[in-house]
């Protein structure tokens, strides 16, 4: 089996299942972390409606999807915040593609299309227990930072440079 990586339309049905996927997936983490519950289906749906990933379509952004064997596996996307800084966006491997390399893939595959769009500096950010999430960036380069947003439940930035 092999891996593939190539952009995706942000609305085609693919990015689309993945977005459930990655959405269900860290939702799902956070409310049993904190109150010991799943996500409420209403409020997957309103989040999913409400967060289409336009911002990752061209030509200020791309949505990219990896396929391992042909299947969709995951995702990862890039928008650009200014004309030097790209934020990475949607890192996500099915449970099932984990620990076959494809993360590594996905986001570098990710930097490629920041630099692509003129950025020379990547940022992004994630929660503490991702644990998983936060190797993965320590371990291709990034470096913790200061807060570059107030997403609510952001808690790690991480930089990197692209050139």
């Amino acid at each position: 089996m092999t891996w593939t990586v190539a952009p995706e339309p942000y609305d085609s049905p693919v990015a689309a299942a993945l977005w459930r996927a990655y959405y269900t997936g860290v939702s799902d983490r956070w409310y049993l972390l904190h109150e010991g519950r799943r996500t409420d289906p209403d409020e997957l749906e309103r989040e999913i409606a409400a967060q289409p990933g336009a911002e990752l379509a061209p030509p200020r952004g791309r949505l990219l999807v990896a396929r391992y064997g042909g299947e969709p596996a995951g995702t990862a996307g890039v928008r650009l915040l200014d004309g030097t800084t790209a934020e990475l966006k949607r890192v996500f491997l099915r449970e099932s593609m984990r620990g076959k390399g494809g993360a590594a893939l996905l986001v570098g595959a990710a930097e490629d299309a920041a630099r692509a769009l003129g950025a020379d500096r990547i940022v992004l950010d994630t929660r503490g227990d991702l644990v998983e999430a936060r190797a993965l960036y320590a371990r291709l380069g990034y470096t913790e930072t200061e807060p570059h947003n107030d997403e609510p439940y952001a808690e790690h930035w991480f930089t990197k440079r692209l050139t």
